[in-house]
């Protein structure tokens, strides 16, 4: 299984360091293709999207997840950091085992 890393240029130049494939997009409609490129592909797995760039197309995406049991679509904090409103993961780890977790 395969990851691909959809996101801005730092951040994807960060992945293929770690080995993870990627393309770099600026907007909405370079988004969509990368995101069409990849659940083409058959061993990819999971696909990663910043959240920036998810929001961009956001319907998309929530379609996609709907629709698609292949690729999983992970979203994280891009380089400016989380976006307003989002809960981090340990919020939503936090939430789902009922047990508060401290940050030291």
């Amino acid at each position: 299984m395969q990851f691909f890393c959809i996101a801005d240029e730092d951040t994807v130049r960060g992945f293929r360091l770690a080995g993870v494939a990627g393309r770099a997009v600026a907007d909405a409609s370079q988004v969509s293709d990368a995101l069409a490129q990849a659940a083409t592909q058959s061993d990819c797995g999971i696909v990663i999207l910043t959240e920036q760039i998810a929001a961009m197309v956001r319907e998309k995406v929530d379609a996609f997840r709907l629709e698609h049991t292949r690729p999983l679509i992970v979203e994280i904090p891009g380089p400016s950091g989380p976006m307003r409103g989002r809960r981090s993961l340990r919020e939503i780890a936090q939430e789902a085992i009922c047990i508060k977790v401290d940050q030291e």
